[in-house]
């Protein structure tokens, strides 16, 4: 297959087919902490993005380079979670600086990002896919694409839940978890669109 249409369709099953969240259940704790509105989902989602696709590339080489060689793969998960870890520091750092209204919003929620697992499932998703360096690349990037779609359509239609009338049981979280039940429907829709 034609390695320009191969990675054409990983973007399009890492978006839409398994996005991250909606099929691989994974990042569920952002999802619904930080999609109450969409400036501050979107902001989150770019943030994910960042260290998604640059822990990405950094544990396709850790693998490579330092974990097949030296037959020490046991030593994966452990070295993966500092990677990820490190560069969310790093991240945090850099938004306190530059963007402050955006780190301010985020709260509590930019750590979380150390322990979103759909950080390190992309990771180990990647190298168990047997990805090279670029289809991982492109990987990380259409899944956190994927994860930005999902937080910005679950914070446009939290947004709008906001004025609508209910029955008070189910204000807030539980509507929430329906919403998100409901989407997560509507995605399997894209289910056998795409073979790898």
């Amino acid at each position: 297959m034609d390695s320009f249409i191969y990675l054409i369709l990983i973007s399009i099953n890492a978006i839409f087919v398994s996005n991250i969240v909606f099929a691989q259940f994974l990042g569920i704790c952002p999802y619904m902490g930080v999609s109450k509105k969409i400036d501050t989902a979107l902001g989150m989602g770019m943030a994910v993005v960042f260290v998604m696709t640059l822990s990405n590339a950094i544990t396709y080489m850790i693998q490579i380079f330092i974990l097949e060689p030296y037959d020490i793969g046991f030593l994966k998960t452990i070295s993966f979670i500092l990677v990820i870890a490190s560069l969310v520091q790093f991240v945090e750092i850099f938004m306190k600086k530059k963007m402050n209204v955006l780190y301010q919003s985020l709260g509590i929620y930019l750590p979380l990002i150390t322990t979103n697992c759909a950080i390190l499932g992309v990771a180990l998703l990647a190298i168990q896919n047997e990805y090279n360096f670029i289809q991982s690349i492109v990987f990380s990037i259409s899944s956190g694409i994927g994860f930005i779609l999902a937080l910005v359509l679950f914070a446009g239609i939290r947004e709008r839940l906001e004025y609508a009338q209910m029955p008070a049981a189910l204000k807030g979280t539980p509507v929430a978890l329906v919403s998100a039940a409901i989407i997560s429907l509507a995605f399997m829709g894209f289910s056998g669109l795409v073979k790898l």
